[in-house]
């Protein structure tokens, strides 16, 4: 995914540490393409809740935002075969979207945009489950996933 990039594109990401491997590896990226970059980490978004009482919500303004893109690229570390705590509960959270008859028609604009990742790990590849539930999760919500990079922890500077 090295090459520049022509579409409305957004880089989604998550690590624990703010200046760590995955913020280098989004800052270069961002750099080559000039795209904006969304620190999920600095958004309030409370786990996903039945009762739908959430206090402190920056979700729902958040998501909407990022449906000005066409392209959205997650980026995250590898943490036992997952994503950061903080990515998963943004992923999570769609599922409001799935379960409100008036949001559903946001939600399904989804269908129209690609999406692809970024990962770093000190693995030379990603774990197949790690992508898995990336593109599995998108694709059943109409995103196409066009391409994933992956950097070694050993590699990156």
């Amino acid at each position: 995914m090295q090459q520049k990039l022509s579409r409305n594109t957004v880089i989604i990401y998550s690590s624990a540490r703010k200046n760590g491997n995955t913020a280098a590896h989004v800052k270069s990226f961002a750099e080559q393409n000039e795209l904006h970059i969304v620190c999920l980490d600095e958004f309030k978004i409370p786990h996903y809740s039945y009762s739908k009482k959430y206090t402190d919500d920056e979700f729902f303004s958040l998501f909407e935002s990022l449906l000005n893109y066409d392209h959205w690229v997650f980026a995250s570390p590898v943490y036992w075969y997952s994503t950061t705590t903080q990515m998963k509960t943004f992923i999570d959270r769609i599922t409001d979207y799935m379960d409100d008859e008036h949001l559903k028609p946001k939600l399904r604009l989804l269908r129209s945009k690609d999406f692809s990742l970024l990962s770093n790990a000190s693995s030379s590849e990603a774990p197949d489950a790690f992508v898995a539930m990336f593109k599995n999760t998108f694709s059943y919500l109409g995103m196409r996933f066009l391409t994933h990079h992956h950097k070694s922890s050993h590699t990156l500077s």
